[in-house]
């Protein structure tokens, strides 16, 4: 079997060949994390709860296929081997979620690694521009 193209992989509806050559994704924080106040004296302080500090994803991409999207639908769970990497600080830090197996690397002071992150669909689209012979497709992913 051919290595994958790609380096992302979605549990469940899978990535075929010719899916995914050249996708972005994004990972943010989840607006809930955000919980940013001044005080009287105009300070300003975080007073988000930690168990807030969770990413939402978006995944794009055009290509010839679309991933095996039949079937998923929001509300669905998946697990993502991400393509973004997450880093911190070699000596004294750590990985704040599960490292993709062989995904870590280290670059001068700094550790970096592609996150395992369980997460849900929020929402999809795919376009195909038949003229063309392109699929056009984005996945909205929040982690659980």
């Amino acid at each position: 079997m051919p290595p994958p193209l790609t380096l992302l992989v979605i549990s469940g509806p899978g990535m075929p060949t010719y899916a995914a050559r050249g996708l972005t994704q994004t990972l943010d924080p989840i607006d809930a994390a955000g919980a940013i106040a001044r005080t009287v004296n105009g300070g300003l302080i975080d007073l988000s709860p930690s168990q807030m500090r969770k990413y939402k994803s978006t995944i794009s991409c055009a290509d010839v296929e679309a991933p095996a999207l039949d079937g998923v639908w929001p509300g669905m769970p998946v697990t993502v081997d991400c393509v973004s990497e997450l880093g911190y600080r070699t000596t004294g830090g750590s990985p704040q979620r599960t490292v993709v197996s062989g995904s870590s690397r280290t670059a001068g002071a700094w550790t970096w690694y592609r996150p395992r992150l369980d997460m849900m669909v929020i929402s999809y689209s795919a376009s195909t521009d038949e003229y063309g012979a392109a699929v056009g497709w984005s996945l909205e992913l929040e982690e659980q």
